[in-house]
């Protein structure tokens, strides 16, 4: 997505509880009406940072609290249509920490939220750029001990 500037942001997190991961089923299906296996994210609120996006999507869409650990993961690009629209859209990542709360509590935008190990997650999302966000996770859970 080198040729065009993203137009929308959103944020998100990788929230671990020792090898595990929380992963969502949202209720919007894939564009093919597939079923989707995602990470929590979301659309970043006038006046939030995107830190503070990732947090509260996090709250919202997986129902649990979490603190974040060090820098951004990275961004995720890609392009989607919207009303026959080519939209740009850049989400960016966090590693968070479990701290507490219940999948169960998870909003009305999500058909399921579920703990998973992190070694599947890295290959069982739905989105590439999902799966590179849990390696690059798992990547620094083991550099830092």
């Amino acid at each position: 997505m080198a040729d065009a500037k993203p137009t929308e942001f959103s944020a998100g997190g990788v929230v671990v509880r020792g090898d595990q991961v929380v992963v969502i089923v949202p209720t919007r299906r894939a564009a093919n009406g597939a079923k989707v296996l995602a990470l929590p994210k979301g659309h970043v609120d006038p006046g939030e940072t995107p830190l503070q996006a990732a947090g509260r999507e996090i709250r919202e869409e997986a129902g649990v609290d979490a603190t974040p650990r060090g820098d951004a993961l990275g961004a995720v690009n890609y392009w989607y249509m919207r009303k026959g629209k080519r939209i740009a859209k850049q989400v960016d990542f966090w590693l968070f920490d479990y701290v507490g709360g219940d999948v169960a509590d998870h909003d009305h935008e999500v058909e399921r939220a579920e703990w998973m190990p992190l070694s599947e997650a890295a290959t069982a999302l739905t989105y590439d750029g999902e799966r590179e966000m849990v390696a690059r996770a798992l990547s620094r859970i083991s550099s830092d001990g």
